[in-house]
């Protein structure tokens, strides 16, 4: 006798199906028109950095000859490199995904010059898979791979497939395939390699492929999740597959996303919070005789790092981001350059890093931190956040997104900033995609 056929949707079927049945309101799609102006301004950004002019001097030697234009598949690699860069691109903290970094970069890639409200929708849904993926696999997976390369993937196929108007078959395609395609190590760090750039760029590149593919009907593997070999079997020692489908009555995780107001890793942000905060409070003239950093386990993995020889090494570190923020009481990008390293390097010397509560028990719900100044008169000041600036908790305004918007276009040389955030802005309207594609030119030097 046959055995039964197992009627059971797979949980990308699953996924799939609770993704594009939920609501989209005006609402929605403003607040996706902010997170995606986020990481238009990173694109653009990126490209006035060391490693935007290599990807862009790479793609000049690879298409010279060809006498024609980018295809969109390589387009979406270099918006989601180039995005990832200057690392002040958005964080969804429950996921520990860089959502706008994959999806957006797909979007525009496959969507110039069509109707904004459907970018947007996509982009929506492409923040929800990836997002929920990522939040289903498990604190493990984290320590050591990299959640927006690996769970990426899914959100940028899920992003295209919505452009494409694909069908829920196709959408498991789409999905499968995109899953296959996971990878993204975190080895990089131990020498300050530029790989992590590519991990937006091929988690952005491999949805494109994923999607389109499967509106040629090429499958993918439906059960690439939950399969004796797939996805959580092969990287995810304690993936909850309670996490990946929405109950009704959640919002939609892209309004639970975080944006950067300073450009390193997220995992610094909340003890910045607190050394910005500690250098108001300093009595003028006195000196720092060290300082204890309190946070949680996974900003020590990737962020307890007293050596800096790097720019991008300084932005991976506790110890330089709390030091600079207390001697200027500003982090921006000048921060982690050669001369603010240098002269943090003292006080990152006497600066001490541990894991503790509440902090601990927090994450990855709330990422918080608490930073205490010892002081050569012996006194001692502290503070302490659950949460940090930008995290829904305690949203940027939308003046401070514009602004900050703008500054990183002004950083990446765009001719027209003002233009490109209305347009942008105008996608929830009647607005449509700005095209980028003319941006993609090799720099020689940086901006001024």
């Amino acid at each position: 006798m046959p055995s039964p056929v197992d009627l059971t949707p797979s949980l990308s079927a699953r996924l799939s199906a609770a993704i594009l049945a939920r609501p989209v309101s005006d609402a929605d799609l403003q607040a996706a028109a902010l997170f995606t102006l986020d990481a238009v301004a990173n694109i653009v950004a990126g490209r006035n950095s060391g490693p935007g002019r290599k990807l862009l001097s790479w793609q000049n030697m690879m298409s010279t000859g060809s006498g024609g234009p980018v295809d969109k598949a390589r387009l979406s690699f270099l918006y989601g490199s180039l995005c990832h860069i200057l690392e002040v691109d958005d964080l969804h903290r429950a996921s520990v995904v860089h959502p706008g970094c994959i999806v957006v970069p797909a979007v525009f890639a496959m969507a110039a010059g069509s109707n904004g409200r459907s970018a947007l929708t996509a982009i929506l849904r492409g923040f929800e898979a990836c997002c929920r993926v990522g939040m289903s696999v498990g604190p493990e997976h984290y320590r050591i791979w990299h959640n927006t390369a690996t769970c990426g993937p899914f959100g940028s196929a899920m992003a295209v497939a919505s452009l494409l108007q694909l069908d829920e078959a196709s959408c498991v395609n789409a999905l499968g395939n995109a899953g296959s395609q996971s990878s993204g190590l975190w080895q990089f760090l131990d020498t300050g390699a530029e790989t992590k750039h590519l991990h937006a760029g091929r988690g952005a590149e491999a949805g494109v492929v994923a999607a389109t593919l499967a509106k040629h009907g090429f499958t993918g593997a439906p059960e690439i999740l939950e399969g004796d070999r797939g996805f959580y079997r092969a990287t995810c020692p304690n993936p909850d597959e309670r996490l990946l489908l929405p109950a009704e009555e959640e919002q939609w995780q892209l309004q639970a996303t975080s944006i950067k107001p300073w450009p390193s890793c997220r995992h610094t942000h909340p003890a910045i919070e607190c050394a910005l905060e500690l250098h108001r409070q300093l009595p003028e003239g006195t000196a720092i005789k060290s300082v204890r950093v309190f946070a949680y386990p996974a900003a020590l993995d990737l962020c307890d790092r007293e050596a800096v020889e790097t720019a991008y090494a300084g932005k991976f570190s506790l110890q330089h981001c709390v030091a600079t923020a207390l001697i200027n009481g500003v982090v921006e990008f000048d921060s982690f350059e050669a001369a603010a390293r240098t002269e943090a390097r003292h006080l990152r010397s006497r600066t001490a890093v541990s894991a503790v509560e509440p902090f601990q028990s927090a994450y990855p719900v709330h990422w918080g931190s608490r930073v205490e100044v010892e002081l050569e008169n012996a006194s001692v000041i502290a503070h302490q956040v659950a949460d940090a600036r930008g995290d829904p908790e305690l949203p940027l305004s939308h003046h401070d997104l514009v602004a900050k918007a703008r500054g990183l276009l002004v950083h990446g040389g765009h001719p027209a900033p003002d233009q490109l955030i209305d347009q942008v802005l105008a996608m929830s309207a009647t607005g449509n995609v700005p095209d980028l594609s003319g941006l993609l030119v090799t720099l020689d030097h940086g901006f001024d």
